[in-house]
C-alpha cells in the first residue's frame, strides 16, 4: 500500500467515524431524561426539550451551512465546528441549571450543522466513483452507530451519573478534531450557487426527509419513556433496548448502498417507509423488553434502508452543490426530529400507543414524495 493510498484511507476512516458524532451528541440523552431533570430540578417534559434545542438550530442552520462549508473550505469548517462541540460537551457536562444545559445543547446542534453535510459531501471527493454508493452505505452504518452507542452511552451514563455522557461526547470530538477532511475553500466564480437547490426535486426530498425523522429515527426518547413506564425497565436495560434501532442500520448500512446499485434508489426508500411504518406502529403494542428489542431493531433495519436511499437520491439532486444539497435535505430531516418530542408527547401522555401509531402513519407522506420522484 503505497503514501497515497494510506492517506485517502485514513481521511475516508476520518470521515467515517466522523459521521457518528452528531447522532451520538444527540441521542446520548434519550435514557438519561428523568435524572437529567432531577439532576437540575425541573419535570422530565422539561428536560425533554433538550432534544428539541438541540435540532431545532442543527435543522435550520443546514438551510445554508453546506453552501457556506462548501465556500469556506470543508476543512476549516468542519475543524472549527468539532472544537465547538468540544467545549459545548463539556459546558453541558458541568451545566448547574437546566438554562445552561439547554444553550449548551442548542451550541452543539449548531456546530453539528456544519459537520454531517459536509463530511458526508466528502465522500464523493474521496472514493471512486462506482463504490460511492456503497460508501454512502457504510457513512449511513456509521451514523446508526453513533446512533446505537448514544443510548448505551447515556443508560451507563444515567446509572452513575448523566453529566459522564458528555464527557465522552467532548472526548469524542476532540480526537476527530485531530483529522478534519480536505477540503479547500470555493471562492469567487468557483462558489457553489444557491438556485439550484429550489427545484422541484428537492422539494419532495425535503418532504420525505421530513417524516422520515419524525415517524422514526427521532423516537429514542419515546420509546425509552415507554421501555420505563410500561415496561419497568431500568435506564441501563432500556440503553440495550434502544442499541438495536442503530445496530441493525450500522449492519445493514454497506448491504443496502450494494442493493441500491443493483435496484434502484427510489423503490428502496419506498420498502423502507413501508416497512419502518409497520415496525413503529407495533411498538406500542409489545408487552416485554425482549419484545420491544425485537420490533425497534426491526424498525432500524427498515429505516437504514430509507435513510441510504434518501442520501444517494439527495446526492445525485445537485452535483455542484452536494453539500448544499444534502444540508437543506438534512435540514428538514432534523426538523422533523425536533418537532417530534413536541407533538407527540402529549398524545403519549394521553394513550401511549397512539403516539407510535401516528409517529408511523406521518411515512404515508415520504411514500408519496418518493414515488413522485422520476426514476433514477
Amino acid at each position: 500500500m503505497g503514501p497515497r493510498t494510506l492517506r485517502r484511507r485514513i481521511r475516508v476512516g476520518a470521515v467515517y467515524v466522523g459521521a457518528g458524532l452528531g447522532p451520538l451528541g444527540g441521542g446520548v440523552v434519550s435514557p438519561m431524561l428523568p435524572q437529567i431533570g432531577e439532576s437540575l430540578g425541573v419535570s422530565t417534559h422539561t428536560s425533554a426539550l433538550s432534544l428539541t434545542v438541540y435540532l431545532v438550530p442543527f435543522a435550520a442552520v443546514q438551510l445554508i451551512s453546506g453552501t457556506l462549508g462548501e465556500r469556506w473550505g470543508r476543512r476549516n469548517t468542519v475543524l472549527g465546528a468539532y472544537l465547538v462541540f468540544v467545549v459545548g460537551a463539556l459546558a453541558a457536562a458541568f451545566a448547574p441549571n437546566i438554562t445552561v444545559f439547554l444553550a449548551m445543547r442548542a451550541l452543539l446542534g449548531l456546530a453539528n450543522g456544519f459537520t454531517s453535510p459536509l463530511l458526508l459531501a466528502g465522500l464523493a471527493d474521496i472514493v471512486p466513483r462506482h463504490r460511492l454508493t456503497q460508501s454512502v452505505g457504510i457513512y449511513a452504518s456509521c451514523q446508526a452507530a453513533g446512533q446505537s452507542f448514544a443510548p448505551l452511552i447515556g443508560g451507563i451514563a444515567a446509572a452513575s451519573s448523566w453529566r459522564w455522557g458528555f464527557v465522552a461526547v467532548a472526548v469524542a470530538a476532540g480526537l476527530l478534531a485531530l483529522a478534519p477532511p480536505p477540503g479547500a475553500p470555493r471562492p469567487g466564480a468557483a462558489a457553489p450557487r444557491w438556485r439550484p437547490l429550489l427545484s422541484r426535486p428537492m422539494a419532495l426530498l425535503s418532504v420525505a426527509a421530513f417524516v422520515s425523522y419524525f415517524g422514526s429515527a427521532s423516537l429514542p426518547f419515546l420509546v425509552a419513556l415507554f421501555a420505563q413506564d410500561h415496561l419497568g425497565l431500568r435506564p441501563d436495560v432500556t440503553g440495550v433496548v434502544l442499541l438495536g434501532f442503530g445496530v441493525a442500520g450500522m449492519v445493514l448500512g454497506a448491504v443496502w448502498g450494494m442493493l441500491i446499485n443493483k435496484v434502484s434508489a427510489r423503490w428502496c426508500g419506498v420498502i423502507g417507509a413501508v416497512v419502518t411504518a409497520g415496525f413503529v406502529a407495533a411498538v406500542g403494542l409489545t408487552g416485554s423488553g425482549w419484545q420491544l428489542t425485537v420490533i425497534w431493531t426491526a424498525a432500524g433495519a427498515a429505516a437504514s434502508l430509507l435513510n441510504v436511499a434518501m442520501q444517494n437520491l439527495t446526492m445525485r439532486a445537485v452535483p455542484d452543490n452536494r453539500g448544499g444539497a444534502l444540508s437543506v435535505v438534512s435540514a428538514f430531516r432534523f426538523a422533523g426530529g425536533a418537532l417530534a418530542p413536541v407533538i407527540l408527547l402529549p398524545f403519549y401522555q394521553l394513550q401511549a400507543g397512539l403516539s407510535f401509531v401516528i409517529a408511523a402513519s406521518t411515512l404515508v407522506l415520504a411514500i408519496a414524495a418518493l414515488l413522485a420522484l422520476r426514476a433514477d
